[in-house]
């Protein structure tokens, strides 16, 4: 499992045997600030750690709900607006103001690791809201997948979750003309 300083400081209770468990061998230190009991982990499980608050997003999020088989080159999260930037190459950090944010945010289940991620309904509203910059085949494979699993797509969230977009009715029928 993967730790951050603040948990195992309030587990061990002081640096010295933080650094005493990491010596034999009992913590690892993976970078400043995070530690883990074992040696490999998920790099999932790094980025929940060290990034708590971020929510996985855009292509990473297609990718997870399995509507894609693109593996993206680097993780989509989003943020608070007021966040500070990630400094981590790995990672396309996107910013939300606080009404959207946490719209549609839920958890999932990846190969063991919870992670914080966007709901499929949330996700159907943004493809639909960046149609027009999204590349023609991967949009058309990823409407392909939503078609397919229609019968799972909650249609009174994704109506509620439209009212807090400008468009949210624009978005609406896009939805219908395509996916339904």
């Amino acid at each position: 499992m993967v730790y951050s300083y603040k948990a195992l400081k309030e587990r061990y209770g002081s640096n010295y045997k933080i650094q005493k468990a990491t010596k034999e061998g009992k913590l690892f230190k993976i970078e400043n600030g995070i530690y883990s009991d074992k040696e490999k982990n998920h790099y999932l499980e790094i980025f929940m750690t060290k990034y708590p608050n971020a929510i996985i997003s855009g292509d990473s999020a297609y990718y997870y709900h399995n509507l894609t088989d693109v593996i993206p080159q680097k993780i989509s999260m989003t943020t608070r607006r007021t966040s500070g930037r990630f400094n981590d190459k790995h990672i396309n950090q996107s910013f939300s103001i606080d009404s959207l944010l946490n719209l549609g945010k839920t958890t999932l289940d990846y190969e063991g690791i919870n992670i914080n991620i966007y709901n499929k309904e949330r996700m159907l509203l943004e493809l639909m809201k960046n149609k027009n910059i999204t590349s023609y085949d991967y949009y058309k494979e990823i409407i392909n997948n939503y078609r397919r699993i229609k019968e799972d797509i909650d249609v009174y969230t994704l109506q509620e979750y439209s009212n807090f977009y400008k468009n949210g009715s624009k978005l609406m029928k896009m939805i219908e003309d395509e996916v339904f």
